[in-house]
């Protein structure tokens, strides 16, 4: 089984809301109707951090199980990249195929998103990263979050340039229309770096949701 619409989500690095946008998105897309579903094929984390864990923060949004989202077996419970916790807890390594093999969806999701880990070029197995994982996925959409302020356009563009030649939509997280330095960059990118980009999860939800 595949979405109609396949999308990876990844950022520019860690911490950047690349989870919270995508969970927002989803939730709206969910609101209008449209069957979403969200996999994120490994994590690691902090298992001290009282935060919700970004499985839990998309499954709120799709009504999914969290271990429908992330296989208990991928989720590791060290605050490292995932195949340097895997190491560190003794566990044994893992591939880029072996976790676009267990991506899997149920029947009739219109919407499905994919949520890497850290940026484009983060390890997210023994032998590869998000990059890897999106030539192996061969999503529709790969969707870039970034910090609408300061430095978000040479991260953007470092960033992008790996993703392509698949699609690429630069979500500027944090956007204030009445910051003129978040207005330049969206228009320096639109523009100058001619990215495709939006602003605002409702943006990216109308995206996603045309015919």
């Amino acid at each position: 089984m595949r979405p109609a619409y396949l999308v990876v989500v990844t950022g520019t690095g860690t911490g950047v809301g690349k989870t919270w946008f995508t969970a927002v998105t989803l939730g709206l897309l969910r609101d209008r109707g449209v069957s979403v579903a969200a996999r994120k094929p490994v994590q690691s984390f902090d298992p001290d951090d009282t935060e919700p864990r970004d499985v839990d923060v998309l499954a709120a949004a799709t009504a999914e199980a969290p271990d429908v989202i992330c296989l208990p077996h991928r989720s590791y419970a060290r605050a490292l990249a995932p195949p340097m916790a895997a190491e560190a807890l003794g566990l044994p390594a893992f591939t880029i195929a072996e976790l676009a093999a267990e991506v899997t969806w149920p029947g009739g999701v219109r919407v499905g998103a994919v949520e890497g880990a850290g940026g484009p070029r983060s390890p997210l197995a023994a032998d590869g990263d998000t990059v890897d994982l999106i030539a192996a996925i061969k999503p529709d959409l790969v969707v870039l979050v970034a910090n609408a302020g300061l430095g978000v356009i040479n991260a953007a563009i470092v960033n992008a340039a790996p993703l392509v030649p698949r699609p690429v939509v630069v979500a500027l997280n944090r956007f204030d229309d009445a910051d003129d330095l978040h207005r330049r960059n969206r228009d320096w990118l639109r523009t100058n770096a001619a990215l495709d980009v939006v602003t605002s999860p409702t943006d990216l939800a109308d995206w996603l949701d045309r015919p």
